[in-house]
């Protein structure tokens, strides 16, 4: 649903001139809160207020200061009084790759979801901006933002990120510009905190050959070569489950135990969180295959770092506009 559909009650504010923001707005939400579908329902509520109270704005500020005045609110009042999104490495040892260890399933609101490309990042605009914007979606960067207080996190992104100055930070916040790089100052020694696993990766910047011998691994199912592309403390997880894995040689022996229902897959391309990602489809009984997972990689230094399977197909396919089914005659990549 676009702003234009919604009739303005004040005619002060262009929805045109909203929508242009849509993308941004909805990449900081997205940090802010560690959903995709909270955030799209977050900007929605922006474009909303927006409309409907255009005289509060006025031209006395800049259109997109004043929106992230909006959201900031938006998203603190949405955070108030909630548990923080968390990914499985924060919250328990790693496991053996034995199938009883699986667990029970958490709700969605446990974990940290992933988000499209598509939805956050610009269409074009320079080159390094946008590459800073993607490393800045990625998984462990906006997991290690959950671990801030709501404020903290504000600062932090509209500071290092959108770059706001202090000065229009502490309007946007009601606050004092003493304040604000107090809370950046705690924030930045948060994050510096964190133990190396819960950390973003530094990325390299070609990886089209690494990821074509791993869609060719994962298709054939040859579990000797896959590994071979892995660290050697590569990480595994599969949310909702709050099991993890940590190290190649429990990721290959969960593949060919408790994970021999891949074999067969298929993999459709995608981008998630600046990194990676695919549609992962298994055979399906019926014919064809169904989806089975989004599948996410982190990668460094030539290798894969992370592979992170979300099970939440039903909601997330139609999020990646990834097919509901693939037909039987589906070609290997």
């Amino acid at each position: 649903m676009t702003v234009s559909a919604v009739p303005s009650t004040r005619g002060l504010v262009d929805p045109d001139d909203l929508e242009q923001h849509r993308r941004e707005l909805t990449g900081y939400c997205y940090r802010m809160l560690g959903s995709a579908f909270e955030a799209e329902d977050a900007v929605q509520e922006v474009m909303l207020r927006a409309l409907r109270s255009g005289d509060s704005f006025a031209g006395r500020s800049s259109l997109r200061s004043w929106l992230y005045r909006i959201a900031t609110n938006i998203c603190l009042d949405m955070l108030r009084g909630r548990k923080r999104r968390a990914w499985p490495v924060a919250i328990g040892a790693p496991s053996p790759p034995e199938p009883h260890l699986l667990g029970p399933l958490l709700p969605e609101h446990t974990w940290v979801s992933p988000v499209a490309d598509a939805t956050v990042l610009p269409e074009d605009g320079d080159p390094a901006d946008i590459a800073e914007a993607r490393e800045t979606i990625k998984l462990a960067f906006v997991t290690a933002l959950q671990q801030l207080s709501g404020r903290q996190r504000a600062v932090l992104v509209l500071n290092q990120v959108l770059r706001f100055d202090a000065a229009e930070i502490a309007e946007q916040l009601d606050t004092t510009v003493a304040a604000v790089y107090s809370a950046l100052q705690r924030a930045r020694a948060r994050l510096g905190a964190l133990p190396a696993e819960q950390r973003p990766h530094d990325v390299g910047a070609d990886q089209a050959g690494l990821l074509a011998r791993y869609v060719d691994a994962f298709e054939r199912y040859d579990i000797e070569a896959l590994v071979d592309l892995l660290h050697a403390d590569a990480i595994q997880s599969m949310p909702p489950y709050a099991i993890w894995m940590r190290g190649a040689a429990d990721i290959g022996a969960w593949m060919l135990g408790p994970g021999a229902g891949c074999r067969s897959s298929r993999l459709i391309p995608t981008a998630a969180n600046g990194s990676p990602a695919f549609g992962q489809y298994r055979t399906d009984p019926a014919g064809g295959y169904a989806p089975w997972a989004l599948n996410v990689l982190q990668i460094a230094d030539g290798r894969i770092a992370e592979l992170t399977f979300f099970l939440d197909t039903a909601r997330l396919f139609p999020l990646f506009g990834l097919p509901a089914h693939l037909p039987a005659a589906a070609p290997a990549h």
